[in-house]
């Protein structure tokens, strides 16, 4: 499944980035978002970094891949507050 997944600056360039995320460490290209300081959390999407991201937003990106593995995975009972936080607020029940 290709998706953009949240990874964080651990070795910073010009050009490109050693990052580390959920899939371990991998070099990262710079190039369309700039270079970025160590620490920093960016989505990686097939190898280049495409967005500048919050903490936050990081765990929850990675709670929703979590989640998403889960249902992928056949777990039976999912627990949606869990791996999907705040998205109850946001659905209007019709």
């Amino acid at each position: 499944m290709c998706i953009g997944v949240p990874v964080q600056i651990v070795e910073a360039g010009e050009f490109s980035a050693l990052a580390c995320g959920r899939n371990g460490e991998e070099r990262v290209n710079m190039m369309l978002i700039g270079a970025q300081p160590v620490g920093t959390w960016v989505i990686s999407f097939l190898g280049s970094a495409r967005e500048v991201i919050g903490e936050e937003d990081a765990v929850n990106i990675n709670k929703a891949l979590d989640g998403l593995s889960a249902i992928m995975n056949g777990e039976g009972q999912i627990d949606v507050d869990h791996y999907f936080p705040g998205l109850g607020e946001t659905m209007e029940v019709v």
